[in-house]
C-alpha cells in the first residue's frame, strides 16, 4: 500500500501525530487558509477544496467505487470512482491523478478537467458536513484495477441503467448524484453519445 500522508500517520519531531490539512476556500474558489480535515467536516462545515474523479473504461462504462468499511466518513457506500482533498497548495489535478492511484491502483489516462461545483451535503450516518468546492475531473481506466483494501471495499463498472439500478437500491455517498449531475456534459463529450450518459 502506498504510505501517504491520507494513509500514515505522521509524526513530528516532537512525537505527536501530524494533522492533515484541507485548503478553505472562499464562494470563488479562492484559497482563504487551512483546517484539520475533521475540524473541516464538522457540523456546520468549513468550505474546502476537493475533487471527483469519474473514470470510464472502453466501452464508456463508469467505474465505481464502494468506500472502505474503515473510513471515517461515509464508510461502506457507493461513490464515483475517486474523491479526496488536495494537500494545502497542491493542484487539484495531480490531487486527484494521485489519490486515484493510491486507492486503486491505476493511473488516469486521457483525464481533463470537468467544472467545479459548490455544495453543503449533510451525511446523516456519519453526523459529518460536506461544505466542497469541488473540482471535476473525468478519464478512461486502461490497465487492470489494483485497489488498496484499506481504501476500498469492492468496484463496478456500470451503464447508465446499471447506475440507476443500483442507485434504487443500494446506498451511495450523499454527495455523488451533486458531482455526477455536474460532470456530465465532460462525460458525455469524452464517452459519446451512445453510452447513453
Amino acid at each position: 500500500m502506498p504510505i501517504t500522508p491520507a494513509t500514515a500517520t505522521q509524526s513530528s519531531s516532537s512525537g505527536a501525530a501530524e494533522a492533515i490539512l484541507l485548503e478553505l476556500v472562499d464562494e470563488d474558489g479562492v484559497t482563504i487558509g487551512t483546517e484539520e480535515k475533521l475540524a473541516a467536516h464538522r457540523p456546520p462545515g468549513l468550505l474546502h477544496r476537493a475533487f471527483s474523479v469519474f473514470l470510464f473504461d472502453e466501452r464508456g462504462r463508469l467505474l465505481l467505487q464502494q468506500r472502505a468499511l474503515g473510513k471515517y466518513h461515509s464508510p461502506g457506500v457507493w461513490s464515483n470512482t475517486c474523491c479526496g482533498h488536495p494537500y494545502p497548495g497542491e493542484a487539484p489535478f495531480a490531487a486527484a491523478a494521485r489519490r486515484t492511484f493510491e486507492e486503486l491502483g491505476v493511473s488516469p489516462s486521457l483525464m481533463a478537467e470537468a467544472g467545479t461545483v459548490r455544495y453543503n451535503h449533510p451525511d446523516p450516518a456519519s453526523g459529518l458536513v460536506e461544505q466542497e468546492y469541488n473540482h471535476l475531473f473525468v478519464g478512461m481506466v486502461q490497465s487492470p484495477l489494483r485497489p488498496d483494501p484499506e481504501e476500498v471495499g469492492d468496484t463496478a463498472f456500470v451503464t447508465p441503467d446499471e447506475l440507476a439500478e443500483r442507485h434504487a437500491k443500494d446506498t451511495f455517498s450523499a454527495w455523488f448524484m451533486t458531482v455526477l449531475d455536474a460532470a456530465r456534459p465532460a462525460v458525455r463529450e469524452l464517452t459519446g453519445p451512445s453510452a447513453g450518459w
